[in-house]
């Protein structure tokens, strides 16, 4: 790979992360309701202690506010996920709209915003995968990275 070959495939690898950091907000988000709908179910479910692994009657009713606060904890981590997944989907859609290429822009708000796959996509767009995987290729050429995003790294 020459030295043109490397650059825009490193700036390809930048655009990329860029446009998942919105399914990465979803993940989280399903992540946290997990863990909330989990702690809901054990405390009102307490069938066995976690210390000691020994069945209880009705243990863990006593512990409500430790219960309590780390589930405002968990519902707080929830709301702020749900705000950054708004402001990043606004962002990414944006710049999105901005491309000249309809297909292009379809490409890209299909495999990163919808989360489909190169088949999924293919059969939205009545084209082969290989046809969409092309015109990704070209979607990514034509892509600008928001200014702010060019100057701080993006870590998810």
């Amino acid at each position: 790979m020459n030295k043109s070959q490397e650059k825009r495939a490193s700036e390809n690898d930048k655009k990329k992360e860029y446009l998942r950091s919105y399914r990465y907000h979803v993940r989280r988000i399903r992540r946290i309701d997990a863990e909330i709908a989990e702690l809901r179910e054990m405390k009102m479910h307490p069938s066995m202690k976690p210390d000691d692994g020994m069945p209880h009657g009705s243990g863990g009713q006593g512990d409500l506010s430790s219960y309590a606060a780390e589930l405002d904890e968990m519902i707080n981590e929830l709301i702020e996920e749900r705000r950054q997944r708004i402001r990043t989907y606004r962002q990414i859609v944006r710049q999105i709209k901005r491309m000249n290429s309809r297909n292009e822009s379809d490409v890209l708000f299909y495999r990163y915003i919808s989360g489909l796959g190169w088949w999924g996509i293919a059969e939205k767009m009545d084209y082969s995968q290989r046809h969409i995987t092309r015109i990704h290729g070209n979607a990514l050429a034509h892509f600008e990275l928001p200014k702010d995003v060019l100057e701080c790294p993006i870590d998810q």
